[in-house]
């Protein structure tokens, strides 16, 4: 069971917080300061931090620089009321593995807590093992090829392991909208193809492919009434909806595993478009990431194609018809003609991951 330490000045906030993990299963203990934080490390062994920014005497950030220095196995999440790109960047900077912004929703303490705890894990993996593997290669040099076999090996577990981070943020997105997975299954294997008929190498189209599952995370910051809708949105509730790719930014942001860069830039840019007339920041053609325009054909020829309970699906014919009238608009042509021409293999795909309802 992990043990996290809660610190913040503001009694409700620290029982808020604490009822709110532990009915997830963690341990957690509550202090009032900085100083009465530096003493309780000192004392106990801590998983996680959540730290609040603005307190008397030791400031939050001062406590995650400490635990930086001093309690490398321990993660940290800044928790303040200041919403400020510049503060969360320091923060991060200085050590934090997340920065959530009060008030903040359920989920995104969730999120940010699993995060951290699976790459604090990831990192004491790696780091036990490059201990282990430079003593093997300093008292035995003679063993040095066996020695690069299990580095190998180590980076597959840590591949999967940053997979089976990406899967779990996925299975709580499956508890909103029971469409998830298999779009996400069909979606992510389109843009693997996609990125492999533009040239990408196998291992960066195999990096797009995992990162794309995660492009509609944000959607966890949405209202339920919203995102389950069976109608038409009005322009209020529309305006709501679009904020998910910034949320799905600021939830994937701020780590330096490849794999969740790559999906926070996903996730932010899914929904421009070629002409600039997207969203959330009006890129235009080639100021939109490669795997941004990649994501967004698959992610539409899917929603196309997919019976919902509100419309029905389009054959992949009329899909791909409809997307023509939109190349150079909506869709990056060049990209565009790839996936049609080779719309044989993306129907094979698509026949793979049936809906549970075919």
């Amino acid at each position: 069971m992990e043990r996290i330490l809660i610190v913040d000045d503001e009694r409700m906030i620290q029982e808020m917080l604490k009822q709110m993990l532990e009915m997830r299963g963690y341990l957690c203990q509550t202090v009032s300061s900085g100083e009465e934080a530096l003493e309780e490390l000192a004392q106990n062994p801590y998983e996680l931090v959540l730290c609040d920014m603005n307190m008397r005497g030791i400031t939050g950030m001062e406590v995650i620089e400490h635990i930086r220095q001093n309690y490398p196995q321990t993660a940290s999440i800044m928790v303040t009321g200041t919403d400020d790109p510049q503060l969360a960047e320091t923060a991060i900077r200085t050590g934090a593995y997340g920065y959530l912004v009060k008030p903040f929703r359920e989920n995104v303490l969730n999120i940010n807590v699993i995060n951290s705890l699976i790459r604090r894990r990831l990192e004491i993996e790696s780091r036990e093992h490059r201990q282990t593997l430079e003593a093997e290669v300093e008292d035995r040099t003679r063993e040095l090829t066996e020695a690069m076999e299990k580095l190998k090996r180590a980076d597959v577990r840590l591949r999967y392991s940053h997979q089976e981070t990406i899967n779990r943020l996925l299975r709580v997105a499956e508890f909103r909208d029971n469409e998830t997975a298999r779009h996400v299954q069909r979606m992510s294997h389109y843009c693997e193809f996609l990125s492999t008929l533009a040239g990408k190498s196998r291992e960066e189209s195999d990096l797009i492919r995992i990162a794309s599952a995660m492009h509609d995370i944000g959607k966890l910051g949405i209202p339920d009434h919203i995102l389950l809708k069976p109608g038409k949105l009005t322009d209020e509730e529309y305006s709501l909806m679009k904020e998910h790719a910034q949320i799905g930014f600021n939830i994937l942001r701020g780590s330096k595993v490849p794999m969740l860069e790559t999906a926070a830039m996903i996730a932010l840019t899914h929904h421009e478009k070629y002409d600039g007339s997207g969203y959330p920041k009006g890129l235009k053609k080639d100021h939109i990431p490669l795997a941004g325009r990649i994501t967004a054909i698959c992610d539409v020829f899917d929603a196309l194609t997919s019976i919902r309970p509100y419309k029905p699906g389009f054959s992949w014919y009329e899909a791909i018809n409809w997307m023509r009238q939109h190349s150079g608009s909506h869709f990056d042509p060049g990209l565009l003609d790839l996936f049609i021409n080779n719309m044989d293999h993306v129907v094979s795909i698509k026949a793979k991951y049936p809906d549970h309802e075919a």
